[in-house]
């Protein structure tokens, strides 16, 4: 695909803009979020691979805030691109440019290594729409996706990853079902899909303005606190282009992120959640 697509070039990430919005990011950091976050001190030297778990719809504030909490502690000179699903941009332009300005590129294998080229680190969320927009009741459960190229990428170019979980966005938007099985079934009887845009998820949630919405549109987040919490990094046994291309080894290091996501997932929520305390 052409570099000058929206979303598939580098350059356009703006440090001015980001040390402008930085005052705003702060006061919904310290205020409206309330954020809690531990961990930092392990964030190693150099490039890493960020791989998170997101919650919140498209606003996904556990994502931004991650974002703010970086530039705060390493400056913007220190970049970090974040992998962003490459339809955001064809349903919510203005957000998608905003966000593009902040550093986020199209989630492709393409835009990652092209970014580490470059002397950057990469966030990634690869479990996506499905994992943004998980129903409430899964709040509690890492959800990557089975999608396994931010593993290949990593032992290609011998990236520690750090694995980033958060507790409390979930609040922010309440999910109640993902009906996308529903909409898929009526988009085979020859409805259409909105803007000709299939969305892979399709979920029923009750958030800000709409009071209950459908299909993945825009939200605002309800003021809740989120905790995050910066897992210790993961050197893997074996790197390498050939290793990359190891089925098994890949499935094996793949769990061992999720099973250590999953793991500090649990700490977090035994530690903040409020409906766990006796």
């Amino acid at each position: 695909m052409a570099t000058h697509s929206p979303g598939w070039s580098l350059d356009r990430r703006n440090t001015h803009f980001i040390q402008a919005f930085q005052p705003l990011w702060g006061w919904l950091y310290e205020n409206y979020f309330q954020v809690q976050t531990e961990g930092w001190e392990q964030m190693p030297e150099g490039q890493v691979m960020l791989v998170g778990s997101h919650n919140g719809g498209l606003a996904a504030p556990d994502m931004f805030m991650m974002i703010y909490d970086w530039v705060r502690r390493f400056g913007p000179d220190r970049p970090v691109y974040g992998l962003m699903h490459p339809k955001v941009w064809q349903a919510v332009p203005p957000l998608a440019s905003l966000a593009e300005r902040a550093g986020a590129i199209a989630a492709h294998p393409k835009m990652a290594l092209a970014a580490l080229d470059r002397g950057a680190s990469i966030l990634v969320y690869p479990g996506g729409a499905r994992d943004v927009f998980r129903p409430f009741s899964q709040r509690d459960r890492i959800h990557l996706g089975d999608r396994k190229g931010f593993v290949k990428i990593a032992l290609q170019r011998h990236l520690p990853i750090v694995p980033v979980v958060s507790w409390g966005a979930h609040d922010t938007l309440l999910v109640l079902a993902d009906i996308y099985p529903l909409m898929q079934q009526l988009h085979d009887w020859g409805m259409p899909w909105f803007m000709g845009i299939d969305p892979e998820v399709f979920p029923v949630y009750l958030g800000l303005p709409w009071g209950i919405a459908f299909g993945p549109v825009p939200n605002i987040p309800w003021p809740r606190p989120i905790a995050t919490h910066i897992g210790t990094p993961i050197y893997f046994e074996r790197y390498g282009a050939e290793t990359a291309r190891d089925r098994p080894y890949v499935d094996a290091c793949y769990r061992q992120v999720r099973d250590q996501m999953q793991h500090n997932l649990n700490e977090l929520i035994a530690k903040h959640d409020r409906r766990s305390a006796p």
